[in-house]
């Protein structure tokens, strides 16, 4: 079958390896059987969504929050900590990737083979330069549609953490504050917060040193 594709993302020759593929024509069920495992693939209404691979910057973010958030999530007993690309199945048709997510822990049996059928309590995404218009505006739609209560979206090349949470209005959209430096504590995970200039930092700080501050307040 001969599909068109679309390609979102950087046109300069500088960033061209930087990509977000939108591929028409796929169901969900196929989604769940034919989508490689290793890659992040992600499923909108039809459309098979297919990112380039992250740099190294990128996945080390993501491994060094990854290790504070399961740390503090086990420790109080909170949920699972779970990383892309394991699937959120936000509704039938729409299914994400997110770089971390947390399962509270009264929706484990939502816990299935091929993803997680509910709502997190926690979504993390690590923007890259094709992924910033689909994290900040298309995802941070959806995950406020779905009532996701927090939602971070990690900036590492404008160095900004923009955190996204639900308002008390049902109606309205995402309260988002961003943060270039300074400690901003979830809302969601209480307990659970970062020195946002952590980030930043190269190399990254030591894990264990940075959980030593959380746990201790």
């Amino acid at each position: 079958m001969s599909l068109a594709v679309k390609v979102i993302g950087p046109e300069s020759e500088e960033t061209l390896q930087a990509f977000l593929l939108r591929i028409p024509g796929w169901t969900e069920e196929r989604y769940f059987e034919e989508a490689p495992e290793m890659w992040f693939v992600e499923f909108e209404d039809g459309e098979l969504i297919m990112h380039s691979p992250v740099n190294i910057r990128h996945q080390a973010i993501t491994q060094f929050l990854t290790v504070l958030l399961r740390v503090v999530v086990r420790s109080r007993g909170l949920g699972d900590v779970l990383c892309g690309p394991a699937v959120v199945r936000l509704r039938p048709g729409l299914n994400y990737e997110p770089d971390i997510f947390v399962v509270p822990a009264e929706q484990r049996d939502r816990l299935e083979k091929q993803h997680f059928s509910g709502t997190p309590l926690l979504v993390v995404e690590v923007i890259s330069p094709a992924t910033r218009h689909h994290d900040l505006v298309t995802k941070a739609l959806a995950y406020r549609q779905h009532q996701v209560p927090e939602y971070w979206a990690v900036d590492p090349e404008q160095a900004i953490l923009h955190q996204h949470l639900l308002p008390d209005d049902p109606m309205a959209p995402y309260r988002v504050t961003t943060h270039t430096q300074g400690r901003v504590e979830s809302h969601a995970l209480p307990g659970f917060w970062i020195d946002v200039g952590w980030l930043w930092q190269e190399p990254l700080p030591d894990e264990l040193a940075c959980l030593e501050q959380i746990l201790a307040r």
